[in-house]
């Protein structure tokens, strides 16, 4: 039997299917025609191909598969037009129903983890927050964010159909085998590279590529059915991201350090102006990007921890690795001084 990795281009699909390997397992990968799918070359993997909108499409890809990971998503952190909605929804909520659906009719036997995502659970401002704090709608979210909690519901729906799910509930990720690549892996470009004008104060959690891995596989063997974990390696304050940047890549930080309510100004027009007048042009700072990282979300990680054994390694070490990768690949111009 063979295992199925939706969203194997992807970063957390990449290093994922390589774990996989290592563990000696047969893996099928989906893909999508005409993306960017150098993360899967020369691997021994078996590759399908198809959109996870399309069910006819998706019933053949599971077909004959018995445990599933399904990491695939449109991750955007933009407001969008309605078609841009309208996609984000189809991909996630419909692609993750798809899985599911089509898992339930092929009778796969063990497993699905479904990659979640920490948008997705509710924010509490006194505490960090756990698997039991519930997504409000009513606060500003991206469509990202709502599309992801919608995934949540369809898991459980599956789950009452007869179907073992479980949701790996990931923060933003850093490491290697990062292909596209990601938001974060584009900010270690730039700033390995000289070409990070500037910086916004805040904080997040983040999360190794290895761990966030290695909380897939957990989710696979030990979590129960219908329950979601979340896995973060560390929270960092976008200065303390700074200062391992400095120390990883021997550069310097850019000088201009941006209040975050006078970027969240900024942000505001360029999101009104870009997108009308200047399409093509790359959106780092966005208004759903900046919120978030003004909010300082805080996980409490206790139940992987205590259910699962899950023990987070060092983002700092994780930094390195993406780093290395990249400066392998050539993608970073010049080592720092």
């Amino acid at each position: 039997m063979k295992i199925l990795v939706t969203g194997a281009s992807g970063h957390l699909g990449a290093n994922l299917v390589r774990r996989l390997l290592d563990d000696g397992q047969s893996v099928r990968v989906l893909l999508r025609e005409g993306s960017n799918n150098t993360a899967v070359e020369g691997l021994d993997v078996e590759r399908v191909y198809g959109d996870l909108r399309d069910f006819t499409g998706m019933k053949a890809a599971v077909r004959g598969c018995d445990r599933i990971y399904h990491c695939a998503a449109k991750v955007s952190t933009l407001d969008g037009d309605p078609l841009l909605k309208r996609e984000i929804y189809d991909c996630n909520v419909l692609g993750t129903l798809h899985i599911l659906q089509a898992a339930l009719e092929a009778g796969v036997s063990k497993k699905v983890v479904v990659s979640g995502s920490f948008s997705a659970v509710g924010h509490n401002p006194e505490k960090p927050s756990d698997e039991t704090v519930p997504f409000y709608p009513f606060s500003p979210h991206l469509p990202y964010g709502f599309t992801k909690s919608f995934v949540e519901h369809e898991c459980l729906k599956a789950v009452a159909n007869g179907l073992n799910v479980v949701v790996a509930v990931s923060c933003a990720i850093i490491g290697p085998h990062d292909y596209k690549p990601s938001r974060m892996g584009r900010t270690l470009l730039d700033f390995a590279n000289g070409k990070l004008p500037a910086y916004v104060p805040g904080g997040f959690e983040f999360v190794a590529a290895r761990d966030i891995v290695e909380g897939h596989i957990l989710a696979m063997s030990k979590g129960r059915s219908g329950q979601k974990y979340i896995f973060s390696s560390q929270f960092l304050t976008v200065d303390e991201l700074m200062d391992i940047f400095e120390e990883v890549t021997g550069r310097d930080r850019p000088n201009l350090r941006i209040p975050g309510a006078m970027m969240t100004g900024i942000a505001g027009v360029a999101d009104f102006v870009l997108p009308r007048f200047f399409p093509n042009v790359p959106r780092r700072f966005t208004s759903g990007a900046v919120r978030i990282l003004r909010m300082h979300r805080r996980a409490d990680i206790s139940k992987a921890k205590n259910e699962l054994g899950y023990q987070p390694t060092s983002i700092k070490a994780s930094i390195q690795s993406a780093y290395d990768d990249f400066i392998g690949r050539g993608l970073i111009a010049s080592v720092g001084k």
